[in-house]
């Protein structure tokens, strides 16, 4: 299983100092989110500056307006032709929203009949991302946001899927259940993981209500073998650089842990453990202070 850090957990550092800090905690590779950083200068550059550093393993897709990038075709179509460029393998986007309209965009998605082959050329894998329940009625805003009515959509239409714990632990579902419903789809390409409670989604894990290490462990005892990646919002970390690298460490070594088999020598993640124990909650303890005052910093992540 590859370990991957969504670059938007420390969307308010710059892109390099955020693929610099991955590299030396030990990740596999990044997921880099289609954002303001790609509006004004050559994508691809852009990209291949940041593989230099370490291996981008997936894109997101935009979920706001870009100048230059069109509408949601327009955006789906580009982030694939520059994953093909630079040799990504997945991209990811999520569902038209019907409370904002976005029919035109629906209208397109029910046109297609293979996404691997219209849309991916069957050179990258084009993944679906399912969205979270908000408000005090738990509703979901999205599109195919009851689990069966994606899957059969996926199955249909050849379309592939990023599993979101943190979304999917924001709806009234059952969260493990729904979660095997879409394993046992055979859909699931990639994996974006937090942990959600008390209305905030992209929490540490710990700092929520989902059964994370039981996750973790069935992911280990089944065949999964894809990308694990850990999407946080910013502001489940300290501001201190030091701090937010020791706070990484901790979390990485936890998930090796939980999804890697134990080596002979009782070794997890040597990177990680060098850098101090084995504490697996998520967050160094000087930055545990820091953290109690962000506690109530609004999420930005989607």
């Amino acid at each position: 299983m590859k370990l991957i850090l969504s670059a938007g957990s420390l969307y308010t550092l710059p892109l390099p100092k955020v693929f610099e800090i991955a590299r030396d905690t030990g990740f596999d590779g990044m997921e880099v989110i289609i954002s303001y950083d790609f509006q004004y200068q050559d994508s691809l550059a852009l990209i291949r500056d940041l593989q230099q550093i370490l291996p981008v393993a997936s894109l997101h897709a935009p979920f706001f307006d870009l100048d230059g990038w069109g509408n949601k075709i327009d955006q789906l179509f580009r982030t694939t032709t520059l994953a093909m460029e630079a040799g990504i393998p997945l991209i990811n986007f999520h569902p038209p929203s019907w409370m904002g309209l976005e029919l035109k965009f629906w209208r397109w998605l029910n046109k297609v009949k293979d996404f691997q082959e219209e849309v991916g050329q069957h050179q990258v894998i084009i993944t679906m991302e399912n969205m979270p329940s908000t408000g005090a009625f738990k509703t979901n805003p999205y599109i195919l946001g009851q689990t069966e009515k994606m899957i059969r959509f996926m199955q249909e239409k050849n379309l592939y899927l990023t599993f979101d714990t943190a979304h999917m632990g924001s709806s009234k579902a059952n969260f493990l259940h729904d979660f095997h419903l879409f394993y046992d789809s055979g859909k699931m390409r990639n994996i974006h993981f937090s942990d959600y409670g008390y209305g905030r989604e992209h929490l540490l894990p710990g700092h929520g209500v989902l059964p994370l290490t039981r996750f973790l462990n069935h992911l280990r005892q089944t065949a999964y073998n894809d990308a694990l990646t850990l999407e946080l919002s910013p502001h489940e970390f300290p501001e201190e650089e030091s701090l937010i690298r020791e706070s990484m460490a901790e979390i990485f070594n936890y998930l090796c842990k939980e999804t890697r088999f134990n080596p002979p020598d009782g070794s997890y993640c040597p990177l990680a453990d060098q850098r101090r124990g084995t504490s697996p909650t998520g967050i160094g303890e000087k930055g545990k202070k820091d953290q109690g005052e962000k506690r109530d910093g609004q999420d930005e992540l989607e």
